[in-house]
């Protein structure tokens, strides 16, 4: 008569092990954001336009700086991302 307490068990692994999964994806994503916000506001001191591998950036500039806010899906929530770099000046 152990069936039931074999169900719960299997069923309570499997999902600690989605969970982990979960985790990780979203950790991966977080890089992700830290990536192409840095690649996006490089981009824009420089003068280049800059497509995201995934998720969507917002670019703005200010006193000479270019902040570029990277937002990315991922399980566990949205991640976000802020980056700062100098314009060039032409």
């Amino acid at each position: 008569m152990t069936t039931i307490e074999t169900a719960f068990g299997i069923g309570s692994l499997v999902t600690v092990c989605g969970i982990i999964v979960a985790g990780i994806a979203t950790m991966s994503a977080h890089l992700v954001a830290v990536d192409t916000a840095g690649a996006a506001a490089r981009a824009y001191a420089i003068g280049l336009s800059y497509t995201p591998p995934r998720g969507e950036i917002r670019v703005s500039e200010h006193a000479g700086l270019a902040t570029a806010e990277a937002s990315v899906p991922s399980p566990l929530g949205t991640r976000r991302h802020a980056a700062v770099f100098p314009v060039e000046v032409p």
